[in-house]
């Protein structure tokens, strides 16, 4: 039988009889509580004109400094197929008093129909690699029938954008939520409302609002206030608070599957080695059964986020061969982990790109991947940490350890807050092979590209780059990236 005849075959599934139009006018009326001007159909649910695709609803909300009702010409111009407004409009739309609102009403009845098994991830560091491996890990094992969020759309305008989008066909959706401050994640979490609620891990980003790690674990685990009856909950074993984490999640009635290389972890490491091509092979354990899997990004994090997703995926009714195969697969997301070779003089340097994200630990991992991977030099373009108030400066003075033991040549510091870090290298520190670290203190990513092209790079370079995404270190990543061989 060939591969065609086989897929005729393929079983039939009650989903199937359902029809392909994301949305159309009477349903989006009835569930926003507005008014259709025009009988039609859309396929997707857009918040930005530029990214509008033909078919799209445009959400044109209203912000602070933008209304999006200035780029609704733009909109159709793009190919949108109606518009959600709070003012009558020539095209074709849905009236409502305000748009924003109607978002969440879309999104609530968009999470009714679905009859899908939801997962929501959250966490400080990872949440958008493991939100992607899950998400890779269940399309290929449903046949295309898997849902996510989209880039880092995790607020409260990113989430409801998101479970808007999901196809009543869905049999999975995996949803990312982020927070500032306590009780974010339990508004989200309430409209998404997963069946697993994973948590990658904790650290001491947006410490600065919320004050100690132990708040920001409470902040994270109000994710398990919106998980359904008889849900579960993915948590790290290894974390400090693990035993806090696992409390909410029982007293929200969870069922509580940890994962890590503690000896109580339910999916649990029992070895890592690494790889010819950067990544690991991986050995863990769950109940009496033992799998085995490559993980194609590079680090330890990497090995810990992939028993993260190993949990969630057979919490979830996955298939594990599936997930395997993701995580041998996947390569880094841009900003979070992309790799690209940069024509230079004597041959190619390595780019790292982490430029989208940055906190204590996040720093800490990828600065001992770095010194893990072969290069002739090895050099740091480090943005400031937002985000930690008043620890901040420790913080940033803290990253000489990291830096010192990945052995980097030249690093490149870029942001006010790096003063503190710049003063502690300045004390004439060397690396464990006695060797001393170069670097340069720039105010902004213009100064960091000049740093960078004064010193030179070379064939054999390693270079990281990594920071918070308001930094702008993604203008050096484009600017060295474009260099033609």
């Amino acid at each position: 039988m060939n591969a065609v005849a086989q897929i005729l075959r393929w079983p039939k599934a009650a989903t199937d009889r359902l029809r392909l139009a994301l949305w159309t006018s009477d349903e989006i009326a009835a569930a926003t509580g507005g008014v259709a001007a025009g009988t039609f159909q859309v396929s997707g649910v857009e918040m930005d004109s530029r990214d509008v695709r033909c078919g799209d609803l445009f959400v044109a909300l209203k912000g602070e400094a933008m209304d999006g009702h200035r780029f609704i010409d733009k909109a159709f111009a793009n190919g949108a197929g109606a518009a959600l407004v709070d003012r009558a409009i020539s095209q074709p739309h849905i009236l409502v008093n305000d748009t924003s609102i109607a978002l969440e009403l879309l999104a609530k009845v968009a999470r009714m129909r679905a009859s899908a098994t939801i997962i929501g991830v959250t966490g400080s560091v990872g949440k958008t690699g493991v939100k992607e491996a899950i998400f890779t890990a269940l399309e290929r094992s449903s046949r295309g029938s898997a849902h996510r969020s989209i880039r880092s759309y995790n607020n409260h305008v990113g989430v409801p954008l998101s479970v808007s989008r999901m196809p009543s066909r869905s049999k999975f959706g995996v949803f990312e939520m982020g927070m500032n401050h306590a009780g974010e994640i339990a508004s989200l979490t309430a409209q998404v409302r997963p069946h697993v609620a994973v948590i990658t891990t904790i650290a001491p980003a947006h410490i600065e609002n919320l004050g100690s790690e132990e708040a920001i674990a409470d902040a994270k685990a109000e994710i398990f206030q919106g998980l359904e009856q008889g849900g579960t909950a993915v948590i790290p074993a290894d974390s400090p608070h693990f035993k806090r984490l696992r409390a909410a999640a029982i007293a929200a009635g969870a069922k509580v599957v940890s994962f890590g290389t503690a000896g109580h972890a339910d999916m649990r490491l029992l070895d890592a080695i690494p790889d010819a091509n950067g990544g690991s092979l991986v050995t863990a354990a769950m109940g009496g059964h033992r799998l085995c899997y490559n993980v194609a990004e590079p680090g330890e994090h990497w090995v810990a986020n992939s028993l993260c997703v190993m949990a969630a995926v057979h919490a979830a009714g996955g298939d594990m061969g599936a997930a395997g195969l993701a995580l041998a697969e996947m390569g880094g997301l841009k900003g979070r982990g992309a790799r690209q070779r940069v024509p230079v003089p004597g041959g190619h340097a390595l780019m790292i790109d982490e430029s989208y994200n940055a906190n204590p630990a996040s720093m800490r991992a990828t600065l001992a991947q770095l010194g893990h991977t072969p290069a002739t030099r090895r050099i740091a373009v480090l943005g400031a940490m937002k985000e930690l108030g008043d620890f901040a400066p420790a913080f940033h003075a803290q990253l000489s350890e990291p830096l010192l033991a990945a052995d980097v040549d030249y690093a490149v510091l870029v942001g006010p807050e790096m003063v503190d870090l710049a003063r502690e290298l300045g004390k004439g520190l060397a690396s464990t092979l006695g060797k001393p670290l170069h670097f340069a203190h720039c105010e902004n990513a213009g100064e960091a590209i000049a740093a960078l092209e004064e010193y030179g790079l070379a064939g054999g370079d390693a270079v990281l780059v990594k920071g918070s995404n308001s930094v702008g270190l993604s203008r050096l990543v484009a600017h060295f990236g474009a260099r033609e061989g």
